[in-house]
């Protein structure tokens, strides 16, 4: 069972431990290269402030972004900002996120993400501590895969595997980190069993890491689709 207000105060850890490690860049550093592709840590920052405030849109009902392109825009107007502006932005939005989820409301309602994807939304702060802990990482500011707690790399590991579940570019595929086991890819046989710790389990499906890690039994290490 998704319990939303655990959820919700490991939202506010993750993000006071992102807001004290990035408060250390400056705004230099803030300009350089995020370990994303194509984005400056300024990108990342700018990201994890509207992806809150498109959050707040989700549960109250509106639209999570007006459009594709108004959001990738937003991210580039706010990229180049100053680090002070940065941390500021993410640290209010995070507390438009928590006021928003202070409403009394049905938690078992469903609601609308992007592209027409669906949830629970009981599962929106889970889905938002996935977005400051990855993006923690995508920094590259010291907070490695291997920092996540443990419980959150567990789930993290199980919320994609069933994203992947049914997908037809995926073979069926049973995923060990030597003490879980999941299931995921299209229905079928021979099933491919991956392998290998937490962290480059998470790493590899969530496209952070190329999986040579990680031990393939059964046919080569399965090509993921993007997220």
């Amino acid at each position: 069972m998704i319990d939303h207000v655990r959820d919700l105060a490991s939202v506010r850890d993750a993000t006071d431990r992102l807001l004290t490690a990035a408060a250390e860049l400056n705004n230099d550093s803030t300009a350089e290269p995020s370990r994303l592709p194509g984005w400056s840590r300024g990108h990342v920052l700018a990201h994890l402030a509207r992806n809150a405030d498109a959050l707040v849109n989700v549960l109250a009902g509106r639209p999570m972004y007006v459009s594709a392109e108004a959001r990738d825009a937003d991210i580039e107007r706010d990229a180049p900002r100053a680090l002070a502006e940065q941390l500021a932005d993410v640290r209010q939005s995070a507390a438009r996120f928590r006021d928003e989820a202070a409403r009394p409301a049905d938690w078992s309602r469903t609601v609308e993400l992007r592209n027409g994807v669906t949830d629970s939304a009981s599962r929106v702060p889970f889905r938002r501590w996935v977005e400051v802990e990855l993006h923690h990482v995508d920094l590259g500011i010291g907070y490695e895969l291997e920092d996540l707690p443990a419980e959150f790399a567990q789930r993290e590991i199980a919320f994609l595997a069933a994203r992947f579940s049914g997908h037809q570019e995926v073979p069926p595929t049973r995923i060990t980190d030597g003490t879980h086991a999941w299931s995921t890819g299209r229905e079928g046989a021979p099933e491919v069993t991956v392998s290998g710790p937490a962290p480059d389990v998470v790493g590899w499906l969530a496209g952070r890491r190329d999986g040579a890690a990680l031990k393939a039994e059964g046919g080569p290490l399965p090509a993921l689709p993007p997220l």
